[in-house]
């Protein structure tokens, strides 16, 4: 099954020349079986386009000249972290820029005193909660997923299981 094509002003290999101007060549991914791979999430009836790039990003600086880039040659950009959901919402479109979050997965800060934790969308929901355990707090959404599933994921999808 197929997504329904956007209106896409750009050729994969403009993507690909855009991009290599703003990352390190280690970040994009043009391979198709990779590609593959990486356009969809765990909704199998969910319909899946065809990526024209994909991008692993390690920082936000990294997100910013990627959305940056789709913005000035009209691509649409996908995010996905573990690629676990079950809503199709990591599915790729076709000519899509496919965003991995799931190396970004650093805990910047835990402000105990309010409750408040800033965090990388691809960090795993266990990861976060024993972090999080060793400084006597508790994090309670935990959806089935939460040994493999990403925040970022959780928080597109409103997934935070019984807690």
């Amino acid at each position: 099954m197929t997504s329904p094509s956007p209106v896409v002003r750009t050729s994969g290999r403009e993507l690909l020349e855009a991009l290599a101007g703003h990352l390190p060549a280690d970040r994009i991914v043009a391979d198709p079986a990779v590609l593959a791979g990486l356009a969809h999430d765990e909704a199998e009836w969910a319909p899946v386009g065809m990526a024209a790039v994909a991008v692993r990003a390690r920082s936000e600086t990294e997100v910013q000249a990627v959305v940056r880039v789709a913005a000035e040659l009209g691509a649409p950009v996908v995010p996905r972290g573990a690629g676990t959901g079950l809503s199709g919402g990591a599915n790729a479109v076709d000519g899509c820029i496919m965003l991995d979050l799931s190396r970004m997965t650093a805990v910047l800060d835990i402000d105990a005193e309010n409750l408040v934790c800033v965090v990388q969308p691809g960090i795993v929901n266990n990861d976060l909660k024993a972090v999080l355990a060793e400084q006597g707090l508790w994090y309670p959404p935990d959806p089935a997923s939460a040994p493999w599933s990403t925040i970022g994921g959780n928080v597109a999808t409103n997934a935070s299981g019984l807690c």
